[in-house]
């Protein structure tokens, strides 16, 4: 009995939070212009989906406005601007190049630049650190070596 007056709970909640699907237009070629136009601009709630891809009812509402203003005849560029000038650049998917976005274009690759020649840098540093061997060392290091890879035990280290 819990469990049908939990299922029944569920239903229930499930219906009422149930939207339905918004029309689609009545030309498929504005449709499609609708789309094409929706993939080039930004979702302002979502912020890293499409307007066509986003679920948001806002992404919702600027779609249907966005289909009214082509049903009115008005090209893409003009639909661009008017939501450019009411939400800014942000609402482009790809800003155009200002002084504004300068930074947002090329900012990844001086970040790129400037951490390859840090790395440049402590590499450099970090190998003149490195201490060189003299030949007497190197030669004691070889013999090291030779002795622990047969086996024997390691001879008797002067002034120890």
């Amino acid at each position: 009995m819990r469990r049908l007056l939990l299922g029944l709970l569920y239903l229930a909640t499930g219906l009422t939070l149930a939207k339905e699907a918004p029309p689609a237009a009545d030309d498929p070629v504005l449709e499609q212009r609708l789309m094409h136009l929706a993939a080039e601009l930004r979702c302002l709630v979502c912020q890293n989906e499409t307007l066509a891809d986003s679920r948001a009812d806002l992404a919702a509402d600027l779609r249907s406005q966005i289909r009214d203003q082509m049903k009115a005849g008005r090209s893409d560029q003009e639909i661009t601007a008017w939501l450019t000038q009411r939400y800014g650049d942000f609402v482009l998917y790809r800003p155009p190049v200002r002084s504004t976005t300068v930074l947002l274009w090329f900012g990844p690759f001086v970040l790129l630049v400037a951490g390859m020649a840090w790395l440049l840098v402590y590499l450099q540093r970090r190998r003149a650190v490195v201490p060189q061997l003299s030949a007497d060392e190197h030669a004691r290091a070889q013999a090291l070596l030779r002795d622990a890879d047969s086996g024997a035990p390691e001879p008797d280290r002067p002034g120890a």
